[in-house]
């Protein structure tokens, strides 16, 4: 099978055995916020007072796509109840979006390293991801539109990105997101693009929306999730959206095929929709902290870099070892301080290219500031004792 595995999640089992051996494992793996849900989400979740759990309708509840327009709205993203269809979380959007619009051997571009699931669902859709290099030097700015168009040619359909990205952190510019525009519109292609970490955004550059770029409108198919949004990975609420008619037809397809998505889910998401401005900022504010913990503590150790993030909540960093992969497992398998260990994701796992990304990881910054002080200590400990580590100046 071409599938390939999750870097998030592939060691699990070794971070298993570690807990069962009675280490404390902190997990930097994995984008899964430790704060809370909104309390209004939570009430509606107990409050559910129904003698039948029934199919919700396949596009979704009306009265919650109505919510989401205003959402929306406040982020001068304008569309109607119509242009949205619920999914069974943003990854099934990414994947109806992919099985709705290509065929068979046509090709998507998109910027490395992304995330790991675009290449699985790619696969699925019988459709190639294409990979355009981005470089932890540079900050993953997007490289020059020559680049881009280097890799166009008579199968390319798509351009993907994710913005602010995921794993990288990095925010597209005006600059940029004009750049792909002009792509899409050259070449006819279609824009996915998965914005989920819009509440993340920590610089004074504006958030660009693929929905805001002019003259696309009928290309752009927006990915959503409430997962990190209102930490709740576990309802499994996404959202695709696209005023282009043709496309949620063709989506619909899939969703019938799916029946519904998930009833409870949505109760939840539409009432966490009321949560106060207080929460975002809360939120917000704690991240902000946690970025400047993390991106200061792993440059102060000695032989580690990782640019300064502008979104999200995650990092690529390099490491001075030989294999990232090899060190993470050694982190699991081999080595503790003082009863803990670490756990990140091999960053090789968000490239295509064969060989990028070898020595760098990818860490997200969802424990509180304590945790993060001592799981840089302790990542710090295991870089001094790891067989592998790669000096300075090699």
């Amino acid at each position: 099978m071409d599938m390939p595995q999750s870097p998030i999640r592939k060691l699990a089992p070794l971070a298993a055995a570690a807990k069962s051996r009675g280490v404390k494992v902190y997990h930097l793996n994995i984008g899964q916020p430790d704060l809370p849900t909104p309390q209004c989400g939570l009430d509606a979740l107990k409050k559910i007072d129904r003698k039948v759990l029934e199919y919700s309708p396949s596009q979704g509840y009306l009265s919650y796509r109505q919510k989401l327009t205003e959402y929306y709205k406040k982020y001068d993203i304008d569309v109607t109840a119509d242009d949205i269809i619920i999914t069974s979380g943003g990854s099934e959007a990414v994947l109806f979006s992919f099985l709705a619009c290509l065929n068979p051997g046509d090709e998507i571009i998109v910027p490395e390293p992304a995330y790991a699931n675009y290449m699985a669902f790619a696969i699925a859709a019988g459709a190639k991801i294409r990979t355009i290099a981005t470089s932890i030097e540079e900050g993953f700015a997007l490289p020059k539109v020559e680049k881009f168009e280097e890799l166009i040619n008579e199968h390319t359909h798509a351009i993907m990105i994710c913005n602010p990205n995921n794993p990288t952190g990095y925010l597209y510019t005006r600059r940029e997101m004009n750049q792909i525009r002009d792509l899409v519109k050259k070449y006819d292609l279609y824009l996915f693009s998965d914005e989920v970490y819009r509440e993340y955004i920590y610089t004074g550059s504006p958030y660009i929306s693929a929905m805001h770029l002019k003259g696309i409108e009928d290309n752009v198919v927006l990915i959503d999730s409430v997962s990190k949004r209102y930490s709740e990975c576990g309802i499994r609420i996404g959202a695709l959206i696209t005023k282009n008619a043709e496309i949620r037809k063709a989506v619909m397809k899939f969703c019938q095929a799916r029946l519904s998505p998930p009833l409870i889910g949505q109760i939840v998401a539409e009432a966490s929709l009321n949560a106060p401005e207080e929460y975002y900022r809360n939120v917000y504010d704690e991240y902000v902290e946690r970025r400047k913990c993390l991106i200061d503590g792993l440059n102060r150790i000695p032989g580690v870099y990782t640019p300064i993030p502008m979104g999200a909540f995650y990092t690529v960093a390099k490491l001075p070892v030989d294999d990232a992969e090899k060190f993470c497992r050694w982190c699991l398998e081999s080595f503790n301080y003082e009863g803990e260990t670490v756990m990140m994701a091999p960053a090789a796992g968000f490239y295509t290219t064969p060989g990028a990304g070898v020595n760098q990881v990818r860490v997200a910054y969802v424990l509180k500031k304590e945790d993060l002080k001592r799981a840089l200590f302790v990542l710090s400990k295991a870089l001094e004792a790891y067989p592998g580590r790669v000096k300075a100046d090699d």
